[in-house]
């Protein structure tokens, strides 16, 4: 049903569906002009997973609001209940000129609008909401709409979905799902060391929030190659516990494909890595498998030869960052491009 779909549309996964003979086949999900790539340095991550189900967590700060961790559709939630319940993600630093934004979100009441605000003060916004049968979000002044766009599938009001900001400059583009529903050149979000959200939040119809990522965003890929000779990336997703590339890996891939098509002298290690939870040999069996599906897939989908590209997985044993923090753990989780 319409649920599964979206379920598969927030997952990066296909999803079975019995066709007119009765024949179990694979729908693919739609990936509509989805060029987002993560930043590469991760500035803020959280999951709440270390807080307690009924407190507030312990790394953001409370603005207004009923608001409080939930277990909820298989997870861990910030759920808010009044509107609007409103947040501060507190930064380590100012944000810088690229930057990018990932949540797992549930707006809320049905037609009400989330806020995400990266300035006390910005002339534009991010919103999301769900409308019409869809989710609709996009780049905003206080009220007026100014580029704003709506999921291609149908999303059930209260079905979670992936909701992704990506920034470089005044450019900003925001995706629903599998979907790129804004992209503004001229965009006016300011800056500052903290992010602003509202929730439109009610007991009958709580808002969620879940896996909020912060990252600052990175070089060109071979510009940061030629200085150093590595580069990580953070933009090839993998099924947890998994080899199988989720297909939002798509735009990272391409990059990484036409970079090496525009150097036709360049030869890479696909270095895998993990952070410190589990044994060592599975952290090192999996990042193996992982290295090895990056590139089969240069190889097969993007023409690469093989005799350019070699594969290693090197589990937990060379982290980018202590393991200590969550943020820590997202740094390490990663695939390294190193020359060769």
């Amino acid at each position: 049903d319409q649920s599964c779909i979206a379920a598969a549309e927030r997952e990066g996964r296909p999803v079975e569906i019995t066709d007119a003979s009765g024949n179990v086949v694979e729908r693919p999900v739609a990936f509509v002009n989805f060029d987002f790539t993560p930043g590469d340095r991760v500035l803020f991550a959280e999951d709440f997973t270390r807080d307690q189900s009924g407190n507030f967590p312990q790394r953001l700060e409370f603005e207004r609001g009923n608001m409080e961790v939930a277990e909820w559709d298989s997870g861990r939630w910030l759920r808010g209940t009044s509107w609007p319940s409103a947040f501060m993600i507190p930064l380590p630093e100012m944000l810088p000129e690229r930057f990018t934004v990932e949540m797992e979100v549930v707006p809320g009441q049905d037609g009400q609008h989330m806020k995400i605000r990266f300035s006390e003060r910005p002339e534009h916004f991010v919103t999301a909401r769900y409308f019409q049968g869809k989710v609709q979000g996009g780049v905003v002044t206080v009220g007026d709409a100014v580029a704003v766009g709506s999921t291609q599938d149908d999303m059930d009001e209260g079905t979670p979905f992936l909701l992704r900001i990506m920034v470089d400059g005044r450019y900003a583009k925001v995706y629903a799902g599998g979907t790129r529903v804004a992209n503004m050149p001229n965009a006016d979000l300011g800056r500052a060391d903290r992010i602003w959200i509202e929730l439109p939040g009610s007991d009958d119809e709580p808002a969620y929030v879940r896996n909020i990522r912060i990252a600052a965003g990175g070089r060109q890929l071979y510009d940061a190659l030629s200085e150093s000779g590595r580069v990580a990336t953070q933009g090839i997703y993998f099924d947890t516990g998994s080899d199988r590339i989720k297909p939002e890996s798509a735009p990272t891939l391409k990059q990484i494909g036409d970079m090496l098509k525009q150097h036709g002298e360049l030869r890479l290690s696909i270095e895998g890595h993990t952070d410190n939870v589990g044994s060592d040999e599975a952290n090192v069996e999996l990042s193996q498998r992982r290295a090895a599906a990056v590139k089969a897939y240069l190889e097969r989908e993007l023409g690469i030869d093989s005799g350019r590209l070699e594969a290693v997985g090197l589990g937990a044993s060379a982290p980018a960052a202590p393991n200590d923090t969550q943020e820590g753990r997202q740094q390490n989780r990663r695939v390294e491009l190193v020359r060769l």
